[in-house]
């Protein structure tokens, strides 16, 4: 590829990510709770949005989090291993050395907020040869994928930028496009530099050679291979992958416009308002210096409400009352919009705490709620998997180890089980499975979710246990007491 190919491709990569940075930046806001007041007639609004400006009764924070929180990997199973071998200790040890656990944390949120999210993998510069992953935002990474084989990553861009200068490196798998455009002058540099970070700016071309000291241009990649790779939420065929949140913003709308009524009705409504009806409105008396009555004048309602007092001299006055409002045709309402919220984001019920129903409610039917949510992780790992063996793999190749790398391409990801027991569930079925003659290592996997790093610490205790000289001099003295006592 030519300077010319790769300055066109990294602009045609940075447009994708111009288009889709406002609305990664929406799903994100929505999930933090800062949501527009929408769907309300302009009439309400002239009079009453100020009002209710910022708040928010945030329901896709909770949808978000549900999935996000039972997504962990806690280790990598090499074909053909047995038990927690070196080679998986010392990929595991680059995966726990780059803080993994939290990036992961972070990463898989915004995968399920923002639809996708990517890693990349390259030699640290400061220790060359030992590699440094760090998990990307959807805003500032785009995959080239092979349009013929849709599997394969022809290209990858990563950019970022600071108070002058944007930047951009392109990556392919035998060159490294380093590149850089000064920003035009901005006037909110009072913002925080996340939401700086949003803009558009300068979209169009005008990419220019980024040179580094000790660097050629452009730089050999050393990798072989495109070290950027995307974890999508849940894609579909040839299309995007999916927000967990994205069908449920039109419906946290709608619910945070109808607190809004409820509110503005319990300000002016929520009480019985008495009426006066069959006489004019309450006078007094104006006086002269002397006294004398020269007039009368309205007697100010701030009054009348102080003092709780009127005095009605008609014989044809009448009081009566409007009732209150009923504030709990919003609440049911709100019920039910929550309610389409559980069922179309497979988010539990019992989660989302819509009633009081869900104080006394066995264990079995918690298990059964929450099987729609289980589903979907189980489906958010199948389509994560690839992305994490590749990373593994990358993180072979930065340490020159193509055997082990190769051996990556069909490891097996262990994730943190998605699904909630009790821990007499877990220790009956262990139980029942060794003594069924599984090994105890799958049991252990299988029904405490522990990582192959935990499974083999547990093995090395059994077996010192078994071997353990003290245990062995105290069962000799027993064993000895024993036969003097029959003796």
């Amino acid at each position: 590829m030519d300077a010319i190919a790769a300055q066109a491709l990294t602009h045609k990569l940075y447009q994708r990510l111009v288009y889709r940075r406002p609305m990664v930046a929406k799903q994100e806001d929505y999930y933090r709770g800062k949501q527009p007041l929408v769907f309300a007639s302009d009439e309400w609004q002239k009079f009453h949005a100020d009002r209710y400006r910022g708040f928010s009764d945030n329901w896709c924070g909770a949808v978000a989090n549900a999935a996000a929180e039972r997504v962990s990997v806690i280790g990598l199973s090499l074909p053909g291993g047995d038990g927690f071998t070196a080679t998986e200790r010392a990929l595991w040890a680059d995966w726990q050395r780059n803080e993994m656990d939290a990036q992961q944390s972070q990463g898989v949120l915004t995968s399920v907020i923002a639809k996708r999210s990517h890693i990349m993998t390259w030699s640290d510069p400061t220790e060359p040869g030992t590699p440094l992953v760090t998990w990307e935002h959807p805003s500032f990474c785009e995959v080239e994928y092979d349009d013929e084989h849709p599997r394969i990553r022809k290209a990858a861009i990563r950019s970022w930028r600071d108070d002058t200068t944007e930047y951009a490196t392109l990556y392919t798998p035998l060159q490294v496009w380093k590149w850089y455009r000064p920003v035009m002058q901005r006037s909110d540099t009072g913002k925080p530099k996340a939401e700086q970070d949003r803009d558009t700016t300068m979209s169009n071309g005008g990419w220019l050679p980024r040179d580094v000291a000790g660097e050629v241009w452009p730089e050999v990649n050393p990798l072989g291979v495109v070290p950027i790779v995307e974890v999508p939420n849940r894609p579909m065929l040839r299309g995007e992958p999916l927000s967990d949140i994205a069908g449920v913003m039109s419906m946290q709308d709608a619910i945070n416009l109808l607190w809004a009524y409820l509110f503005n009705s319990a300000d002016h409504a929520s009480m019985a308002a008495r009426i006066v009806t069959g006489t004019d409105m309450p006078k007094t008396p104006v006086l002269d210096a002397d006294g004398q009555k020269i007039g009368e004048r309205p007697v100010k309602l701030d009054d009348i409400a102080k003092g709780r007092l009127l005095w009605l001299t008609s014989p044809d006055a009448k009081i009566d009352q409007w009732d209150a409002a009923r504030l709990d045709v919003f609440t049911a309402v709100v019920e039910i919009a929550v309610g389409h919220v559980s069922a179309q984001t497979r988010t539990p019920a019992n989660y989302l705490m819509t009633t009081g129903g869900f104080s006394n409610i066995s264990g079995d039917t918690l298990k059964a709620l929450a099987v729609g949510l289980v589903n979907k992780v189980r489906e958010f790992h199948l389509f994560a998997a690839p992305a994490i063996r590749e990373t593994f793999r990358l993180m072979a190749l930065v340490r020159g180890e193509n055997a082990i790398a190769e051996q990556c391409r069909t490891a097996e990801v262990n994730w943190h089980d998605p699904e909630n027991h009790s821990e007499s569930q877990q220790a009956d079925a262990f139980q029942k499975d060794v003594a069924s003659g599984l090994p105890m290592q799958w049991a252990l996997k299988k029904r405490y979710g522990l990582s192959p790093q935990e499974i083999a610490d547990v093995m090395t205790l059994v077996d010192q246990n078994k071997t353990d000289p003290t245990v062995d001099a105290l069962a000799g003295k027993l064993l000895a007491g024993a036969g003097d006592g029959a003796a």
